[in-house]
């Protein structure tokens, strides 16, 4: 480890109470330690930070154990959990943006100059990912909100950009704008592509242009994990359809395939049990879940459709409210999965 990456680490735990509260904010502080439910910031008490301590040794400051899983780390572990980011270099400009510490003056001695890396690759969304903030107190968050949803802030796969390029077909010009990022990621949780939503300059909507919306990288077979999934597990097709069905029962596990023809691609995790395919009011919708549900049958998978009463899950939220989202969720959820709509 360098002098410069030990130096970091120690003004990290020096101010290991202010990381906390940016990466984890579903935790709270009790006595000497940060409490959370785990690394992708869910609510619960099985994680703990140290935020008081030595520099390093037994019961450094910085230092977490999850009592659930035995995983343990340090504060970088944190920043890399919450991220996304995979490269230490990146890591590293991370923490220091926090801390408000400069990034290294790079030496003026000509290097050989490296061919760009072409735009939609995975390491081009992985560098957009890397360069965009947590959610929580942005115009991304302000966005979801006035679609009625509050709980973007506490996943780790969206992320915030203040100026994301952005350009309509046909034109030769790319205009920064303010945009909602989402980590599209495989099974084994690599960064795979990103799925960029403009928005408004007052974050009271998407922006006013003809392409709202674009992704990039590898999306087939992938998706936005808004949350771990377990022995079940939601999917369906727009990020906001999603946070929709997570904001009346926080306690099911969803995923976004971002459309109809990547829904019926969507690779399923070994070990699934049942699989909730959340439909929208359309044609491709309903050809994209029969794909679907055929695989899931195939695999030995119990498979379920969850259909909104309008276009999609998230007009039903904005038009009805989350307690009656569940009460029509409750109609059509297996009764073994019943006790999450209390969750």
């Amino acid at each position: 480890m360098s002098l410069e990456t030990e130096d970091l680490l120690r003004d990290l735990a020096r101010n290991a109470e202010s990381v906390c509260r940016h990466y984890l904010p579903a935790g709270r502080r009790e006595g000497s330690y940060w409490i959370v439910g785990d690394l992708q910031n869910n609510p619960g008490r099985s994680l703990f930070v140290r935020l008081t301590g030595p520099a390093s040794g037994p019961g450094a400051a910085g230092k977490f154990t999850d009592g659930a899983t035995g995983e343990h780390g340090d504060l970088l572990d944190i920043i890399r959990a919450r991220t996304g980011i995979s490269r230490f270099p990146d890591l590293l400009t991370e923490a220091r943006a926090h801390l408000g510490r400069p990034q290294p003056v790079l030496s003026d001695v000509p290097k050989p100059r490296k061919a760009k890396d072409p735009g939609g690759t995975p390491a081009a969304a992985a560098r957009l990912f890397a360069a965009s903030v947590p959610v929580l107190r942005t115009l991304a968050d302000t966005y979801l909100r006035s679609r009625g949803l509050t709980q973007g802030g506490l996943t780790s796969a969206l992320r915030f950009h203040s100026k994301c390029w952005h350009r309509e077909e046909g034109q030769t010009r790319s205009i920064p704008r303010p945009a909602l990022i989402a980590a599209v990621t495989d099974g084994a949780g690599g960064l795979q592509g990103v799925h960029r939503t403009w928005l408004a300059h007052d974050g009271q909507g998407k922006a006013a242009v003809k392409t709202q919306r674009r992704a990039m990288g590898h999306l087939l077979g992938n998706a936005v994990r808004l949350t771990p999934h377990d022995e079940i597990l939601v999917v369906g097709e727009g990020i906001e359809t999603m946070l929709s069905l997570r904001e009346a029962v926080p306690g099911l596990p969803v995923w976004a395939a971002l459309s109809a023809g990547h829904l019926g691609a969507v690779l399923l995790p070994e070990g699934l049990q049942r699989l909730y395919i959340a439909i929208d009011r359309d044609p491709a919708g309903q050809r994209a879940a029969e794909r679907l549900s055929t695989r899931a049958s195939e695999a030995g998978i119990a498979c379920q459709v969850l259909e909104p009463r309008l276009g999609d899950f998230n007009d039903d939220l904005r038009a009805h409210g989350k307690v009656a989202l569940r009460a029509h969720l409750a109609g059509q959820i297996r009764l073994e999965d019943r006790r999450r709509l209390l969750a």
